[in-house]
């Protein structure tokens, strides 16, 4: 091989360098504007709220073991002016007193703009549930006092989306609390054996 074409591939690779530096710059030069948006712009929490709560049942079955059968409705707002927000993996349960009731509802994938409300309304199921033997005497006491104390729940994964920019995945837990009265419907609306309450009660949002 000649000195001259020995020349020539040192100033091929020379070129490719310039080229491959000059991309990659720009792709750091845009993920930086990007990330610089993103911290200014400063992605607040979605506001959550339990709207009504609606019981099909709701009774001790046997010896410390308890049956569930609810639906809920759970609004979401985006309170960002330039920022939407994507629900990824969310699920849905209902606990008493820190313990799992229901088994967790798969709510779909959600994408919420600028502004946006989304809705959603799982039937949340729970057969013979087993409790703990404590629990089940403090439920007992609850339902004699006429209300009890469930916390609608939902864990699962948020993005954010600027532009056409998205964000990594940030784990969100959503924590609602419902007060249930057992006594009669004085604090809801029957329709037979099943009692709806409308609550429109704020949650507090981990992200």
């Amino acid at each position: 091989m000649s000195v001259k074409d020995c020349s020539h591939h040192e100033e091929e690779r020379q070129n490719l360098r310039r080229i491959f530096s000059g991309v990659l710059a720009f792709i750091i030069l845009i993920l930086f504007v990007i990330f610089l948006i993103f911290i200014i712009l400063r992605p607040s929490k979605p506001h959550f709220v339990l709207q009504d709560v609606t019981v099909l049942a709701f009774n001790v079955s046997s010896i410390n073991s308890l049956t569930t059968n609810i639906q809920v409705t759970v609004s979401s707002r985006n309170p960002n002016d330039r920022i939407g927000v994507y629900y990824e993996k969310m699920d849905i349960f209902a606990t008493y007193r820190s313990q799992q009731i229901t088994l967790p509802a798969l709510l779909p994938t959600t994408y919420q703009g600028h502004g946006d409300v989304v809705v959603w309304s799982p039937f949340l199921y729970g057969n013979a549930a087993p409790v703990a033997p404590f629990l089940s005497d403090m439920l007992s006491q609850d339902l004699m006092a006429g209300q009890v104390l469930l916390n609608v729940k939902l864990d699962g994964r948020v993005r954010w989306k600027v532009g056409t920019w998205f964000s990594g995945r940030y784990h969100i837990h959503v924590n609602c609390p419902a007060y249930i009265s057992t006594g009669g419907w004085r604090d809801g609306i029957g329709f037979g054996p099943t009692v709806k309450y409308q609550l429109v009660q704020s949650c507090t949002v981990d992200v």
